[in-house]
């Protein structure tokens, strides 16, 4: 099964909801019966510990993916929930941009290895994320190259529409040059609050910005969102009926449906 989306998760800020986005999007779409899997391409492991998994133990990472330690199968680890998966990081992967200097493919070491895994008979994945580093480092150009598509989380807040025209030009610079399929699947905006006229300003100008790419649905501040990845599970499990887990069923829902549409115009 080789049609699996490949999509990466992405903005070069952090602190904008990224990791949370890729856990609780993925646990969505899960219990809705789609097979999932989760490539943590952030050094720091937070999507790996926000699904309850030591990024200390002696198991392959993405990292031993890419330096050829490890193929892709084997570094694929469950997770407490079906249908879930996760490729899992630790600190170690910060090392990769100096192993690889000399390398002349290094941008498609990820793609590479990608998508001899999904096009083999071992995929069964629907959808797979790849939670990018904060910053546009090689390892998110990795990310853009081996991505179909991109789902940016924008955070309400002054200067997010400022650092964003930064990620653009290096989404179109790698469409250009390395990945002329890639495109912005859509924009998702996080840490919302509907009392703060800051909050619907931003909405405004993202949706001027990016048309019809932003998505209808808004992530809320939320407390019990910030606590679930301390307790090593998404706000799905850990508070089901607060607001960040309504918002992110809700943007499950749109991002479904987005693909049927796509589906039929195609």
């Amino acid at each position: 099964m080789n049609n699996s989306q490949i999509i990466s998760v992405i903005n070069q800020k952090g602190g904008v909801g990224k990791t949370t986005t890729v856990i609780n999007l993925a646990t969505a779409l899960s219990y809705k019966n789609k097979k999932v899997l989760v490539i943590d391409l952030d050094p720091q492991g937070n999507a790996t510990t926000g699904f309850g998994l030591s990024n200390e133990e002696n198991t392959k990472t993405i990292y031993d993916v890419l330096n050829g330690n490890s193929n892709f199968e084997e570094a694929i680890r469950e997770t407490k929930i079906n249908n879930l998966k996760i490729v899992s990081s630790n600190v170690d992967l910060s090392g990769l941009e100096v192993e690889t200097a000399n390398e002349d493919r290094r941008a498609f070491l990820l793609k590479d290895k990608i998508e001899s895994f999904i096009n083999s008979d071992k995929n069964d994945f629907s959808y797979i994320f790849i939670d990018c580093p904060p910053s546009l480092s090689l390892l998110t150009v990795m990310a853009l190259v081996a991505a179909k598509s991109l789902v940016v989380p924008l955070q309400a807040e002054f200067f997010a529409l400022e650092g964003v025209s930064q990620l653009i030009k290096t989404v179109n610079r790698v469409k250009e040059k390395l990945n002329p399929q890639l495109n912005i699947r859509g924009v998702i905006l996080t840490m919302f609050d509907k009392r703060n006229k800051l909050s619907a300003e931003v909405d405004t100008e993202a949706r001027k910005f990016f048309n019809n790419k932003v998505y209808k649905t808004v992530i809320p501040r939320n407390v019990r969102l910030s606590e679930a990845p301390s307790h090593g599970i998404p706000v799905l499990i850990y508070d089901k009926n607060c607001a960040g887990s309504k918002s992110y069923n809700n943007f499950a829902e749109e991002f479904l449906a987005q693909d049927a549409i796509m589906e039929t115009a195609a």
